[in-house]
């Protein structure tokens, strides 16, 4: 079992933790929560590079090894790191819940010192057909991010 978390640091006190798991060469299961945040839908991301130097805006564009366009994670034409949308509730908290096949925390595509970032709108998937869609999902600014780092 290989385990990684990712404390997430951002503007106007949203944070959250998340926590990556996978076992063997199975899927990578992602559990958390993220705080402060409006209510509704907020586009989630794994970001090309752990470098938050610049705050969010120096991780990068999605991860997205095998050049593909931007969909949803059951799209087999999507980013890696295209983990679609958290809900967030009239509370400010999203709980996260996601399981993947495409972010793996070992071998040559690892998610390992990458970054995961929560946007400040929906992610639309690739459908909304605006000229974001098919790279961003249109999914606004990045409000809250933290590296990918493995746990003892």
């Amino acid at each position: 079992m290989v385990k990684a978390v990712a404390v997430l640091t951002g503007t106007e006190g949203v944070k959250g933790t998340v926590f990556f798991s996978q076992e063997g060469h199975g899927p990578t299961a992602v559990t958390g929560t993220v705080s402060g945040l409006k209510a509704g839908l907020h586009g989630f991301h794994v970001h090309a590079f752990g470098d938050t130097t610049n705050g969010c805006l120096s991780t990068g564009a999605h991860f997205n090894p095998a050049g593909k366009e931007h969909g949803a994670p059951e799209d087999e034409n999507r980013h890696a790191g295209d983990l679609g949308n958290v809900t967030v509730g009239e509370d400010g908290i999203a709980t996260v819940e996601v399981v993947d096949t495409q972010i793996p925390l070992s071998g040559p595509n690892s998610v390992i010192g990458r970054a995961i970032v929560v946007h400040a709108d929906p992610d639309d998937l690739g459908r909304g057909g605006h000229e974001l869609s098919k790279t961003t999902g249109n999914a606004g600014g990045r409000l809250v991010c933290g590296v990918i780092g493995l746990v003892a």
